[in-house]
């Protein structure tokens, strides 16, 4: 069967967000980690394949390589569409890399126009008039404001993506979305003629999601959120299916490590902790002093593993974020709590646990790569954008359930609830 498409997603958690709703559309789909380098074969009954890349930060050029990587691989492997898929929030600096990522995968596949839309309304992100909200609030005044590497200033896609590409940025808006497909596709014509390369949809639905998605389905490239990806299988006649989503049956300790600072992580944290449940602060601070805190991290969790749910966890205030930053600057502060909390992960595995939530995209890239995972099988949704995953582990060490969570996804009682949800479906 022939692979229908191929998805490069710039961060893990954006990944099996993507992947998930792909599966509950009905599509079969495997979630490679990073870009194979062992002659890695799809699956023949595969319908599309996510590589997931850690390159939502990067410098733009490193996103750009690693991208066309990707591309060359699911090519290669015979993928009729590409999708670029990026964070509902837009995650990204007046440099890039949604911008640089998109042209330079525009101009490997020969195209002239795709569409952008970070719209996922399931999870409370719409674009409205080219602007992204949040909730009820737009996305500049959200609590993206305060992200410490891809601060969310500026809520006018229009105008965050023109600065990061050379070729001029039009908008889809919502009374043309409201028209259908057809009216969707003139809209992109009448653009293209313009000489317009990329347009803003607005989506302020999952039915707006549904008459993009037919829109759009001559197009080599789209590009964008999770969302879209629920508008894309009735494309080729694929309906749900509620075998996609099976995974066996899990077993182990339970843990959480969470490296995201954003306020839906705080406020998971903050109701963790709540609960009485075990828990061990990691302080960047200390790590920077050349404190061993992974160590002392493991040494609490291993004390606490047969009680339950143990989470290990680095998250704070925007007050206390800056601070940090301040002291340590943003890239460095970053890099220890990420590089700490995978060896924490680490060890959390060694020790037994194979039932494993990540929160922070950076910081699911960090475990992932530490625990040598190399692909996941995707299972069922959490919340919504983040499913239960099953991944093999390495030297034949077991089957780890792990679930990467968007900083700013899942509800306040997602470290507690996602367990449950796992001992009840898995099977």
């Amino acid at each position: 069967m022939a692979l229908r498409l191929g998805c490069i997603a710039d961060d893990f958690t954006g990944a099996t967000d993507l992947a998930n709703n792909l599966v509950r559309a009905g599509l079969r789909v495997v979630q490679l980690i990073d870009v194979p380098q062992d002659g890695t074969n799809v699956p023949r009954d595969a319908d599309a394949v996510v590589i997931a890349l850690k390159s939502r930060t990067v410098p733009a050029a490193e996103a750009v390589d690693a991208s066309l990587r990707a591309l060359e691989w699911l090519r290669s492997a015979g993928a009729g569409q590409i999708y670029f898929k990026y964070c509902s929030t837009f995650d990204s600096t007046p440099a890039g890399n949604i911008g640089p990522v998109t042209e330079a995968l525009m101009d490997a596949l020969g195209t002239d126009f795709t569409v952008a839309t970070p719209a996922f309304p399931d999870n409370g992100r719409t674009v409205f008039k080219g602007h992204l909200f949040v909730g009820d609030v737009l996305l500049g005044d959200s609590g993206m404001r305060h992200h410490p590497l891809t601060p969310m200033t500026d809520s006018n896609l229009v105008s965050v993506l023109g600065a990061q590409m050379r070729r001029p940025v039009g908008l889809v808006d919502h009374t043309v979305v409201a028209a259908g497909p057809d009216a969707i596709a003139a809209r992109i014509d009448e653009l293209r003629k313009a000489g317009v390369g990329a347009a803003i949809v607005d989506a302020v639905s999952n039915e707006d999601l549904l008459r993009l998605g037919a829109a759009v389905a001559n197009l080599p490239l789209v590009t964008a959120g999770s969302g879209l990806a629920i508008g894309l299988p009735a494309n080729w006649g694929v309906a749900p299916s509620p075998d996609a989503a099976r995974l066996p049956v899990a077993s182990g300790h339970a843990a959480v490590v969470a490296g995201s600072v954003s306020a839906a992580t705080n406020g998971q944290v903050r109701a963790f902790l709540a609960t009485g449940r075990p828990a061990f602060s990691v302080d960047p601070l200390r790590i920077a002093a050349g404190e061993d805190v992974a160590a002392e991290a493991l040494a609490f969790a291993e004390r606490q593993l047969p009680e339950g749910p143990v989470l290990v966890y680095s998250t704070g205030s925007p007050d206390a974020v800056r601070a940090v930053q301040a002291e340590l600057g943003a890239a460095d502060a970053g890099a220890l709590v990420e590089g700490t909390l995978a060896r924490v992960a680490q060890g959390l595995v060694e020790r037994g646990v194979r039932r494993l939530v990540v929160a922070g995209g950076e910081t699911s890239g960090a475990v992932v790569q530490a625990l040598g995972l190399t692909g996941l099988r995707i299972g069922p949704q959490i919340d919504p954008g983040v499913p239960w995953c099953a991944a093999p582990l390495p030297y034949g060490a077991g089957t780890l359930h792990i679930a990467l969570k968007s900083g700013n996804f899942g509800g306040p009682d997602f470290f507690t609830s996602a367990f449950t949800l796992l001992d009840e479906v898995a099977a």
